[in-house]
């Protein structure tokens, strides 16, 4: 599987998209605010005088609202500091929206207009890996991205089978677990490297990761989600609808740090200061906090909250799952899925955890 020709979101605005799946994500952004607006008065500090024009990255930004409410956030986090620092005319800004060719890009610009006109913006779509170079030399004063990090630039290389499972799991084998994390190694390591060389001295990046709290890389914190997808998959083997040969060769390429790994890596690679690190939020599988987990009555309708689950999850993996198994299986795919997951919710408390750091660029 070559990652970058087939990881990206369903574009579009169907029932399936991205753009109306992406309630967790939007969770997780407002719930990151208090960290952003540090960032952003510690960017004010840094780099004075403050610019005529801030630019900004938004790096794996998708095709959803959430590509324009966190930009909008971190607008709004500097318009507000310019008030409360007295200054008449706030900067312009450049606005960078990075994410795989893949992206449906066309759903962003045509969203365009609207946000240009709400302040003095000026957009880029910057279509490409965030695990290589995509901006000039300290070109940059702030870099955003949520939940984009967790994906891989390729599937963990690994010498034994990961047999049953799609991700790490109690049952995987450790060598599937060293896999995982050295791969995350690599792509962060290298990830910080770039933005080290595109940001200006003193420039900021906020990055939210899905992660765990637990040292344990096969938590359920961070696997269950997943582990109910493969049950799904694994039924359909014992079908005879799925080979079981394929089903064994399929591995999600993605990886869910803790906060200790995410420290390990910046500390190792050098060119930040790491000026804030937690857990900044837990968010129910269903992206809505409001509501108790194992405190909510079951439906075994397509209204259930565990089949809203599944659409969200679908929205950001089945461009790689047609690409593995093929598209005719999709659609009960993700009707056992919705199942398994509305019987776990029932049952117990589930949530997402977001690990957010908050870097400033070391002076070169």
């Amino acid at each position: 599987m070559e990652v970058i020709k087939v990881l990206h979101m369903n574009g579009g605005v169907g029932e399936t998209s991205y753009a109306n799946n992406s309630s967790v994500q939007l969770e997780m952004i407002s719930m990151t605010r208090p960290i952003l607006e540090e960032a952003i008065t510690g960017l004010y500090l840094s780099i004075l005088p403050w610019p005529s024009t801030l630019a900004i990255a938004d790096l794996g930004c998708s095709s959803g609202s959430t590509a324009f409410f966190a930009v909008s956030e971190v607008i709004r986090a500097v318009e507000n500091l310019s008030g409360k620092m007295g200054h008449n005319e706030p900067p312009e800004y450049q606005c960078y929206l990075n994410d795989l060719p893949g992206n449906d890009f066309n759903a962003l610009f045509r969203a365009l207009p609207k946000m240009q006109e709400e302040a003095r913006c000026f957009f880029t779509g910057v279509p490409g890996s965030f695990y290589g170079r995509l901006f000039p030399c300290k070109s940059l004063h702030f870099v955003h991205s949520s939940l984009a990090l967790n994906w891989l630039s390729q599937v963990p290389r690994m010498i034994e089978c990961n047999k049953g499972n799609i991700y790490m799991a109690s049952s995987s084998p450790k060598s599937v677990m060293d896999a995982y994390y050295q791969q995350f190694q690599n792509n962060f390591s290298v990830f910080l490297k770039c933005r080290a060389m595109e940001l200006v001295p003193g420039g900021c990046m906020v990055l939210t990761f899905l992660g765990r709290r637990s040292e344990d890389r096969s938590s359920s914190e961070c696997c269950s989600i997943w582990e109910l997808l493969a049950m799904a998959l694994n039924e359909m083997v014992s079908e005879g609808l799925i080979e079981k040969e394929k089903m064994d060769a399929f591995n999600i390429p993605q990886y869910s740090p803790s906060p200790s790994e995410v420290k390990a890596e910046v500390f190792k690679e050098g060119s930040f200061f790491i000026n804030h690190l937690e857990v900044s939020s837990e968010v129910n599988w269903s992206g809505n906090n409001k509501k108790l987990n194992g405190h909510r009555s079951s439906s075994n309708g397509k209204d259930g909250e565990g089949y809203h689950v599944a659409r969200c999850i679908r929205s950001g993996t089945e461009p790689i799952l047609i690409s593995h198994f093929g598209e005719a299986i999709m659609e009960d795919v993700f009707h056992r899925y919705g199942m398994l997951i509305e019987d776990r919710m029932a049952k117990e408390k589930t949530v997402f955890v977001a690990v957010t750091v908050s870097l400033t660029r070391r002076p070169a």
